[in-house]
């Protein structure tokens, strides 16, 4: 016996949800890249935009190298959240809000009242 399974029409909402939230994230991403006197369009060029990520974070252009390590990227990852948060004023909470929940914490960072403050030179 074989079964008519009709299958309805993909539902939109989901994709329409996932591009507000990449959209959301873009433009929090470009606000926090121009709050760090950083040209806001090297947000959405990769490779090129966690080099200036971790310029913002403080941190030396070398740790690119760290990221392409499997599971040294995530502890690096950790860390440029820890830098960034502490370069914008905010706590270690803020920095585990950056790592886990990025999609939420981002546009904290970029429309909140978040200022960068440049770490000192160690060159």
């Amino acid at each position: 016996m074989q079964e008519n399974i009709q299958h309805g029409e993909p539902s939109l909402i989901p994709l329409l949800i996932m591009l507000g939230i990449i959209l959301v994230l873009v433009i929090a991403m470009w606000k926090v890249y121009t709050k760090a006197g950083k040209p806001g369009w090297t947000s959405i060029i990769p490779i090129y935009n966690i080099f200036v990520l971790i310029e913002i974070a403080g941190k030396p252009w070398w740790w690119f190298f760290l990221m392409l390590i499997p599971l040294v990227n995530i502890v690096v990852t950790v860390l440029l959240c820890m830098a960034i948060s502490i370069n914008f004023g905010k706590g270690t909470g803020f920095a585990i809000g950056l790592f886990l929940v990025p999609m939420i914490f981002y546009p904290i960072l970029a429309f909140g009242s978040a200022t960068y403050n440049p770490p000192p030179e160690t060159a």
